[in-house]
């Protein structure tokens, strides 16, 4: 059940008509996928340092550095950013790259309070839940989220 709940697809940074990179987000981390140029496929040929606030670039928010990685696998950096507030919706990993327009940031944060949602209430089926009007933050409605 709480699959139906990860996120779709892939939001997509594009700069002068190049795909700079893709993300996506849970309750608990922010996702990033950048293609690498031909040739790098092997970590000894790349090195990334993930900071609280800055990878590369500045980060939106704040991540948990000891719990945040990078991997290289096909041709792909996947860089994993444990969030520092979790539930928080992030509208980009990266300070003023790739920000999502309002609707499709609505629906992040709809999708995030129903993985909530689901992560609170195991026996249930979320999947097909729906809100109407604004939908409430996810870290702080009914007394927020509760970490263990």
């Amino acid at each position: 059940m709480a699959e139906n709940l990860a996120p779709e697809k892939r939001h997509t940074f594009v700069h002068n008509g190049q795909k700079v990179f893709e993300w996506d987000q849970t309750l608990e981390e922010v996702n990033m996928y950048i293609e690498l140029p031909k040739g790098v496929s092997t970590t000894k040929l790349f090195h990334c340092t993930i900071q609280a606030s800055h990878v590369e670039h500045d980060l939106t928010h704040p991540v948990k550095t000891d719990s945040s990685f990078w991997t290289i696998e096909d041709g792909e950096m996947h860089i994993t950013l444990q969030k520092r507030e979790k539930g928080k919706t992030w509208s980009s990993p990266i300070q003023g790259q790739g920000i999502l327009d309002p609707y499709a940031a609505d629906q992040e944060q709809k999708r995030l309070m129903l993985q909530r949602f689901q992560e609170e209430n195991p026996g249930f089926d979320f999947s097909q839940a729906q809100f109407s009007g604004t939908c409430p933050d996810p870290r702080t409605f009914m007394g927020g989220i509760h970490s263990e």
